[in-house]
């Protein structure tokens, strides 16, 4: 499947990739349908081994079992270690973006190398506590950059504020690489996305945001999701500052 490149940030709208982590297993055909029917951009697969993060999900297996019953793209974040092996199943799976951690690569070039000669978009995700520069050598090769908002492992938890600071810094860096000639990069969040929070994370910089319980624990009354989705895009495109509950802004450098 194409996947249209990304337009110059600021974008109209954000996008929505609903991770099926907290989606209902037992019906997982009927619940992607069920989002893709409510406006969503995305399908996020959060993939765990038990060994990278503390928590065991699923396989490409499961990917090609919901591959047929969505057009929207599959977007593969890959918490695994090793990596490379795996690349190719989610691939012929129908995986069409496929995200991994660099510390769990031994070549992370070659790794992101792999992806795309396997027809995917490519892309690193970076942990709380993973710095920026990760990104400096490896400009022309992301297609997508997702910065982890909370510690990868479980879904349900709190958005880490400190993260806005980090948002701006990587979208200041895409920027920079874009005006240079650089093709575009998308910037993707994933981890405590809220209706009270997703706007501020745009304003930051977020190209796509991630949510799993926000969206799959607030089902409409007939079933379906057009509700909650409908919520999350008007809250993203109404700027407002982060809730002031949370830690406060970081002024110092993300490098």
């Amino acid at each position: 499947m194409m996947i249209r490149p990304p337009k110059p940030h600021p974008s109209p709208a954000v996008r929505l990739a609903p991770s099926i982590l907290s989606a209902d297993f037992a019906r997982l055909g009927e619940e992607v349908r069920a989002i893709e029917a409510a406006g969503a951009d995305f399908v996020h697969f959060d993939v765990m081994d038990n060994h990278y993060v503390p928590n065991l999900t699923i396989g490409p297996q499961v990917c090609e079992a919901l591959r047929p019953h969505v057009q929207i793209p599959i977007d593969m974040h890959l918490m695994v270690e090793p990596v490379d092996a795996l690349v190719p199943l989610f691939a012929k799976a129908g995986a069409d973006c496929i995200t991994f951690h660099p510390e769990a690569s031994r070549h992370v070039d070659r790794t992101l190398q792999l992806i795309r000669a396997h027809g995917c978009k490519a892309g690193i995700a970076l942990n709380p506590a993973t710095p920026l520069a990760w990104m400096d050598h490896l400009m022309d090769k992301l297609d997508l950059v997702l910065l982890m908002s909370v510690n990868p492992g479980f879904g349900g938890q709190t958005f880490m504020a400190h993260t806005l600071h980090k948002l701006r810094e990587a979208r200041r860096r895409i920027e920079a690489h874009t005006a240079t000639g650089g093709q575009p990069i998308w910037l993707e969040v994933d981890g405590g996305v809220k209706l009270d929070n997703i706007g501020a994370i745009v304003q930051a910089g977020a190209d796509i945001c991630v949510a799993g319980s926000a969206i799959f624990s607030a089902a409409d009354a007939a079933g379906g999701y057009h509700g909650v989705i409908r919520a999350l895009q008007q809250a993203a495109a109404s700027p407002t500052d982060f809730p002031s509950s949370n830690a406060p802004r970081r002024t110092t450098p993300c490098h």
